[in-house]
């Protein structure tokens, strides 16, 4: 994703956001569909050997701030998930197979998406990721220590509205994917170790 220049990546926060790109020119104004699914990557910076002390360039860590920082707070805001993912070794090759296969979790993921098209039968909101306002809140709100957790966090993350938002329909979607009718503590928990503060310059 960083291989983009800045401007590029902070291009897609308006249809991230709308769900729709419109393209302005003299002579006409047009809008098209615009909702996807994003999935990105980045090195933790520019060598990718963050980390690494046998590897790791002389600049480091402040080489790693300045890679990381063309990507701006607004854009990181909208990306509800963030996962760091640890380089795979030679001894991970010849480790056992997971022992939840893709097929297990394929047909977790199509129980949660039935258990959402049933929920928001009759409204224009298809997934939780597009539920908002009403819909949200009465869905979506977690228990009373999911509730105390998410309001400290905000607090300490500095969440902003966007992101509490967010928080709010990633536990409802972990709760879906485990079969729990409620969203609890766990659940949102969880949906805020996904969270990715803006990198501070």
């Amino acid at each position: 994703m960083l291989e983009f220049q800045r401007a590029v990546l902070d291009s897609l926060r308006q249809p991230l956001e709308a769900g729709v790109v419109s393209v302005a020119r003299a002579n006409a104004h047009v809008t098209f569909p615009a909702r996807v699914q994003l999935i990105a990557a980045m090195n933790p910076c520019r060598c990718g050997h963050l980390g690494d002390p046998a590897l790791a360039c002389a600049r480091a860590p402040r080489c790693a701030a300045d890679y990381q920082a063309k990507v701006s707070g607004p854009l990181l805001d909208r990306i509800d998930l963030h996962v760091e993912v640890q380089p795979v070794t030679a001894a991970d090759l010849v480790l056992p197979p997971p022992a939840e296969g893709s097929a297990e979790v394929a047909a977790r993921v199509a129980a949660a998406r039935a258990l959402q098209t049933a929920r928001y039968a009759g409204t224009v909101v298809r997934t939780n990721a597009e539920a908002d306002g009403e819909p949200l809140m009465a869905f979506s709100s977690p228990d009373e220590p999911g509730r105390k957790l998410l309001a400290q966090a905000a607090e300490a993350m500095r969440l902003s509205a966007r992101g509490y938002t967010r928080v709010l329909r990633v536990a409802r979607t972990i709760a879906d994917l485990a079969g729990v009718e409620g969203v609890g503590r766990i659940h949102v928990a969880e949906a805020l170790s996904y969270r990715r503060q803006a990198p501070r310059s």
